[in-house]
């Protein structure tokens, strides 16, 4: 297996000690001026940072962790709308489980039987949590119905996809530099990339929809692709820069995908790792908020979900009479307890596994589900998106969402130099309509809908908002 730290380009650190070109950062491609500060001190540390890689990781978290992103993502729908309950999760939420998980799921890699390599490869509590609690600060207000009304507006001006807000966000947007975002790592931008793809390499709508300035009442056509923006074609040249050709050309082959769009197969070893962390949360978790709120039946989930698991005969949920009965318990407390089991149950099944069809490490590795696990998390995944995303009473708030976004992006796209922040407008002169897409999509639920009112009806709105 090749060294982690082969191919591409390095710099040095303290001491003129060579830094491996996963803990670069964007902004080390353009000359230092001044004093360098504490710019290669280990973080929470004294030491030098050159020889605490952790410590890389342990930055990007905090960077994270304290930007306007992440802390919008409080008043984000994840499924259910802001305002039906205190309890169930917000995105924002959502992502600290994603981030709790994936470190479970390192913490079981390295106890696990694969080989000491490949243990060493799994990422540091501080890497998996960096990439975690990142990858869903690009989603728009409302949803995921939030993010195919702002690609029905933006779908002939480079699209809109949160994954590839996320690294917009990372590189371009955040705060803590002047050109590079939040200027995160190298290897932990590459953890939250799911699709390694363009958007004019993926898009491919049906014919005969309606044109650029039709808005038809149903936009559900115009999902979008699973990509990353054209406008970060150059981010994403800097992150697959380590990987040989042959590497680079494998991970973004492209394949037909959902709805006649092209999608990547492939994607990197940490993000592998945060996708089921992911996908757990997504299931488990937003099954607790459905089963809290009584939005499910203990019927349907008997015939389209424990029966099927009863006929696994799997040994850890042998006793799916006792799981059925907390599960749908009124105390919080059995309920929790069969979620935990579900959760754990799923981690002991995630493991290493190798493509050998790639050469770098961070590729050929690969975290994988046991196909019986797998199946089951699959049933509960559709199992919400059924009978908890797709009922009518969710989509009634889904589409409310969706018309907001809508209306706001026809209204500052007719009056930009009228209505437009002064920053977003200057930015708007210089890249068009990708600006009123980076100022939508970072408003919550609460700001789009406030906004939403201020323009529309005469009796809200003051001279004292802000937007």
């Amino acid at each position: 297996m090749a060294d982690m730290q082969h191919a591409g380009s390095g710099t040095s650190g303290a001491g003129g000690r060579p830094r491996q070109p996963w803990s670069l950062r964007r902004s080390t491609r353009r000359p230092v001026t001044g004093s360098p500060g504490n710019a290669e001190r280990g973080f929470n540390s004294t030491g030098d940072e050159g020889a605490d890689h952790d410590g890389h990781w342990q930055r990007d978290r905090a960077r994270i962790i304290h930007s306007a992103s992440f802390r919008a993502l409080q008043s984000k729908t994840q499924v259910l709308g802001l305002g039906e309950s205190d309890f169930y999760r917000t995105r924002l939420t959502h992502s600290l489980e994603v981030a709790q998980i994936g470190s479970g799921i390192c913490e079981w890699l390295r106890v696990g039987p694969a080989p000491a390599g490949h243990r060493a490869l799994v990422p540091s509590f501080s890497l998996i949590e960096a990439i975690c609690l990142a990858h869903d600060i690009g989603h728009s207000p409302f949803g995921h119905g939030g993010e195919v009304a702002m690609n029905a507006m933006m779908r002939n001006d480079g699209g809109f996809e949160a994954n590839g807000q996320t690294l917009r966000i990372l590189a371009r947007l955040g705060e803590y530099s002047e050109a590079d975002g939040l200027d995160l790592t190298r290897r932990t931008m590459l953890g939250t990339v799911k699709y390694p793809a363009l958007y004019s390499q993926t898009a491919r709508y049906p014919d005969g929809l309606p044109g650029p300035d039709e808005q038809p009442l149903n936009i559900d056509r115009w999902e979008p692709p699973k990509c990353l923006y054209d406008s970060e074609a150059d981010v994403l040249d800097w992150l697959l820069d380590p990987f040989v050709p042959t590497d680079r050309d494998r991970l973004t082959l492209l394949e037909p995908g959902h709805g006649g769009h092209l999608r990547t197969r492939f994607k990197p070893f940490d993000t592998s790792i945060m996708e089921f962390a992911d996908d757990i949360a997504y299931g488990v978790h937003d099954l607790e908020d459905a089963l809290a709120l009584g939005l499910v039946h203990r019927d349907a989930w008997n015939e389209q979900v424990s029966a099927p698991v009863r006929a696994m005969g799997i040994d850890t949920l042998a006793d799916m009479d006792t799981m059925d009965r907390r599960l749908f318990a009124s105390a919080a407390g059995g309920r929790k307890h069969a979620i935990s089991i579900l959760v754990g149950y799923f981690i002991r099944n995630v493991s290493l596994a190798e493509d050998e069809t790639f050469d770098h490490p961070l590729l050929r590795l690969q975290a994988r589900m046991a196909p019986e696990a797998h199946a089951v998390l699959l049933l509960i995944k559709d199992f919400v998106m059924n009978h908890v995303i797709r009922r009518p009473e969710l989509q009634h708030l889904q589409y409310k969402g969706q018309r907001v976004v809508v209306t706001l992006f026809d209204i500052f796209r007719e009056n930009p130099a009228r209505l437009l922040p002064a920053p977003v407008f200057e930015a708007y002169e210089t890249i068009g309509l990708r600006a009123i897409g980076d100022y939508l999509s970072a408003m919550t639920d609460v700001s789009a809908g406030k906004l939403y009112h201020k323009l529309l009806s005469p009796a809200s709105g003051s001279i004292y908002d802000r937007p």
